[in-house]
């Protein structure tokens, strides 16, 4: 059986950064953020892989070493999403690398969605929209 597609580490801090972002303050921090999410999809990917091969193997001393293996990349894992907390960034998709900054529409808090491989935030939704509401950051109105 197929391990799961996304390792999701213990979390480590609140889920809510309180930090909010104009939409240039959040793009002026891509630089940094794309280098931790992409650390953290390299960590995501190693770690499914090693769930799987626990799960493959029948050797109890190799499933034993695969564990401590596992363990560190939690530990990996633990630390980069504290870096990104850090910053003000929530994790929301560590197979893809989706992130979420808070900012402001219309008075009220967004998200600012960014994923791994775009150049800068291209999309915003509410904050119970999920992915599925983005909408065009075009349509944001950062004014109160």
């Amino acid at each position: 059986m197929a391990g799961p597609q996304s390792f999701v580490p213990p979390r480590v801090r609140p889920s809510r950064p309180s930090r909010r972002f104009s939409l240039a303050q959040a793009n002026s921090t891509l630089p940094l953020v794309k280098r931790i999410v992409g650390d953290v999809v390299r960590v995501n990917s190693d770690a499914v892989q090693l769930q799987d091969e626990i799960e493959a193997t029948k050797d109890s001393r190799k499933q034993t070493e695969l564990q401590k293996d596992l363990e560190t990349k939690a530990v990996r894992m633990a630390g980069l999403v504290g870096e990104l907390s850090d910053i003000g960034v929530e994790l929301k998709d560590a197979a893809i690398g989706l992130i979420d900054f808070i900012g402001r529409h219309k008075g009220h808090d967004v998200y600012l969605c960014w994923k791994l491989g775009e150049e800068s935030i291209g999309f915003w939704h509410d904050l119970q929209a999920g992915v599925a509401g983005r909408k065009p950051i075009a349509t944001l109105e950062e004014s109160d």
